[in-house]
């Protein structure tokens, strides 16, 4: 499989399948952020998911390609940013109200990941492209800002609340754009993907284990929260990477960020939630600048 994604690379075929597996990405990752603010607490949470995609990863490093020497040290940096995004991904979630929070983090992403691949790779967006950022930010931060409205519990908390996602939206641009870079300097992407779960899913388990000299209790519910959670993480940032390392970095995590466009139609659709004419019309803006993004270039 490896070599028949190499073989993709550059090609129109590889530009259509980024496609596909960016907006996969996009719904994964809508119902992964949905996980760490469900019945439990974020912490807790993102132990049980990290520790149970470790575990899973295990087998593969067996099976893949040995990472070569000088992937380490991006292997070390990737998980150092890693951890700074999920500590400020946790409190964000600990601080405020996840219909407000996600979209910021969202919103903020995708301008400083299309800058940083144009630093790092030397991508270029067209015009037509950055009005397709603008359009699908301004949907996006819309969302925060329609759900602000209709908070009412500890809306005191809300600026420390904002301010740490726009820190973790920070960190998802550097992990986008760095995760990227290190996914095409190994000859085998899956390399790179089951050691970066298996390295990544160590930092909370052992965090926990150091604060408070013990695992999470192991109840049903925390296991499935962990294996569910697990799978999606698999699936959401492995078909991102792939993405970007098919086709451009800036594109695909532009794409990925439909995944407020995508919470909010599950929500309308199998929630039966009302979605109403000013969410409608921010979902349309989303809509289009992810269109004008994909055919601007």
């Amino acid at each position: 499989m490896s070599d028949w994604l190499i073989s993709l690379e550059g090609t129109e075929a590889g530009k259509t399948l980024a496609l596909c597996l960016a907006l996969l990405a996009a719904v994964l990752h809508a119902f992964f952020g949905a996980l760490q603010k469900g019945k439990t607490d974020p912490w807790t949470a993102r132990t049980a998911i990290d520790a149970t995609y470790s575990v899973i990863a295990i087998p593969f490093l067996f099976i893949v390609p040995a990472p070569e020497p000088h992937l380490w040290p991006l292997l070390a940096i990737a998980w150092i940013i890693h951890v700074g995004y999920k500590l400020s991904q946790a409190a964000s979630y600990t601080a405020g109200s996840y219909l407000v929070v996600y979209p910021v983090v969202r919103g903020i992403s995708p301008v400083f990941t299309v800058i940083g691949a144009g630093i790092l790779f030397g991508e270029f967006f067209a015009p037509l492209q950055w009005m397709g950022v603008a359009l699908l930010v301004g949907g996006i931060l819309g969302f925060s800002a329609y759900n602000l409205r209709h908070v009412t519990l500890d809306r005191d908390r809300l600026p420390r609340a904002i301010g740490l996602a726009c820190l973790t939206g920070g960190f998802v641009a550097l992990y986008t754009t760095w995760d990227a870079y290190v996914i095409r300097a190994t000859a085998d992407p899956f390399t790179f993907i089951a050691w970066f779960f298996f390295l990544d899913g160590l930092s909370f388990p052992l965090g926990w284990l150091l604060l408070k000299r013990r695992l999470p209790g192991l109840n049903p519910d925390i296991l499935k929260l962990g294996l569910t959670g697990a799978i999606t993480a698999y699936f959401s940032f492995g078909s991102i990477m792939l993405a970007t390392r098919l086709d451009k970095v800036g594109e695909a995590a532009v794409l990925r960020e439909t995944s407020v466009l995508f919470s909010a139609l599950i929500s309308w659709l199998v929630l039966k939630e009302g979605v109403g004419p000013r969410r409608l019309a921010l979902m349309a803006l989303i809509a289009a600048g992810a269109v004008l993004v994909e055919w601007g270039g």
